[in-house]
């Protein structure tokens, strides 16, 4: 079997038109749509990400800011900058990249997120929402992964609620970010789920539990991680590992999956390719939630 590769592209691309008509009629209702990143250091993926965002919001007609803050900032004056962030009008959507340096608590600066303007559901209100199934915003990787799912299932013949409930997905990776968001995605659609982590490879237990998949998510920042031997045939394989690694005899810095692409691909009935899978959908649904935070802000106005 050879997988067929899903093009993140294709989806984003039809994505974002409607992104796009999203954010023209908010913006025909006079409000700006406003998006703030904050940054701790310099990630090499982090600030890659941070340069696609920046492109993007310039093509959308999102007004952009980023604020960047040098690795030996505190904790407090992290504080300070999204609480100054959450009383800005014109920015309805703050994302705080990842990682952030081991002194600086994600959780403490998470909490200081206001709930309408966290975009990425990682305030604990938002994230106890998403795990009840009415979430406020759902988290840019884990809906791009189903974004992407559906649609392939959809472009197959699939039916999608036929599909889920005859189903396992396993996800490898615990990550509150994408790993426990994706879980709870697939509860939504009635699917049968297992979660997994480093410590199933650490006991050489991990194709144990993914050989079990009709569909695995891998999101666990180890290049390579699965390969052939750890899936069934014909699953589906969605990669959303994106790990810079640099090319010995150039130099150049490429990104790389979670997944062995060769070994993999010749076993799965279809796989996300890294790049050019996950990541455009991913990018451009983080702008969706903005656009839906910037509407939302239009309607308290107007009820007031």
């Amino acid at each position: 079997m050879t997988a067929e590769v899903i093009d993140g592209q294709a989806y984003a691309k039809i994505l974002k038109d409607e992104v796009q008509l999203a954010i023209t009629q908010i913006l025909e209702n006079g409000v700006n749509c406003g998006l703030a990143t904050v940054m701790v250091g310099s990630d090499y993926a982090a600030l890659a990400y941070e340069r696609r965002l920046r492109r993007l919001a310039g093509q959308l007609g999102v007004d952009y800011r980023h604020y960047w803050l040098g690795p030996e900032v505190t904790l407090d004056a992290v504080v300070r900058v999204v609480r100054q962030l959450n009383t800005d009008p014109a920015v309805h959507g703050i994302l705080v990249l990842r990682p952030l340096p081991a002194h600086v608590s994600e959780a403490e600066v998470f909490q200081a997120l206001d709930p309408c303007k966290d975009i990425e559901s990682v305030h604990p209100e938002n994230a106890g929402l998403l795990a009840l199934g009415t979430p406020r915003f759902v988290p840019s990787t884990p809906a791009s992964v189903f974004h992407i799912l559906d649609g392939w299932l959809d472009a197959v013949g699939e039916d999608r609620a036929d599909f889920y409930r005859r189903s396992t997905i396993v996800v490898v990776g615990r990550s509150n970010n994408v790993g426990k968001p994706t879980v709870s995605l697939g509860y939504a659609r009635n699917a049968v789920v297992v979660s997994c982590d480093e410590w199933a490879s650490r006991t050489g237990r991990l194709a144990e539990h993914t050989r079990l998949a009709d569909v695995l998510v891998v999101a666990t920042g180890v290049v390579g991680l699965i390969r052939g031997e750890h899936v069934c045939d014909g699953a589906v394989v969605l990669d959303v590992g994106i790990n810079p690694v640099t090319d010995e005899a150039t130099g150049k810095v490429h990104m790389v999956g979670d997944v062995d692409f060769t070994t993999v691909a010749a076993k799965a009935r279809a796989i996300t390719p890294v790049p050019g899978g996950i990541g455009p959908v991913t990018d451009v649904w983080l702008m969706r939630n903005t656009a839906a935070a910037a509407a939302g802000s239009l309607q308290s106005a107007s009820g007031r």
